[in-house]
């Protein structure tokens, strides 16, 4: 009588389960794709701005009205929302790089003299306090937008928006908090010397 080997051994189906479900990851790519598209959008949103910037500077210089903001705030706030799309973008940047570099594959530079210096230590731990750092950034730009029109904005907008700034500062320190804490761990030790 043959020997039967044990389930999973010499068997075609779990080997084959755990190459599609391994395969399952290029199902991504269409997403990371449609990411380029809205980094696209968003160098649209910037020419829009800068334009309306030159257009204020430029060709509006007329004193404001009562009631109109300056044209000192338009062009700060002006600048600001430039500076906003730009962080935008750079998140954009780290999600589709990082992100594709990390669940899909390895993206292979070859000592290109433009790889960005974080992408040769990317992982899920670092890539998620990156990202969380730059929503801080971009919520410190609105927020400072808020103050500009303070005047203007309702007393509870501000609180609710600085209490959500502050909640995005506690969660990225608690980030980085466990992302610390995992790497001085003995097994991440163990698995970095292996």
């Amino acid at each position: 009588m043959p020997d039967i080997p044990p389930f999973g051994q010499g068997t075609v189906r779990p080997k084959s389960l755990g190459y599609l479900m391994f395969a399952s990851r290029w199902l991504q790519v269409p997403l990371y794709l449609g990411l380029i598209v809205a980094q696209a959008v968003y160098v649209w949103q910037f020419v829009l701005e800068l334009w309306h910037l030159i257009e204020t500077v430029f060709l509006h210089a007329a004193p404001a009205s009562a009631g109109t903001p300056s044209a000192e705030v338009v062009v700060m706030l002006t600048v600001l929302g430039l500076i906003d799309v730009v962080m935008i973008s750079n998140l954009l940047i780290m999600v589709i790089i990082g992100g594709y570099e990390t669940f899909v594959s390895r993206i292979n530079l070859n000592d290109h003299p433009d790889e960005p210096e974080w992408l040769s230590h990317v992982n899920a731990n670092v890539l998620k306090v990156k990202l969380a750092t730059a929503i801080i950034g971009i919520s410190s730009v609105h927020l400072l937008q808020t103050f500009i029109r303070a005047q203007s904005t309702p007393n509870d907008k501000i609180m609710w928006q600085t209490i959500i700034h502050l909640a995005f500062v506690a969660s990225a320190v608690g980030l980085a908090f466990i992302d610390r804490l995992l790497s001085a761990s003995p097994a991440e030790h163990t698995r970095s010397h292996i």
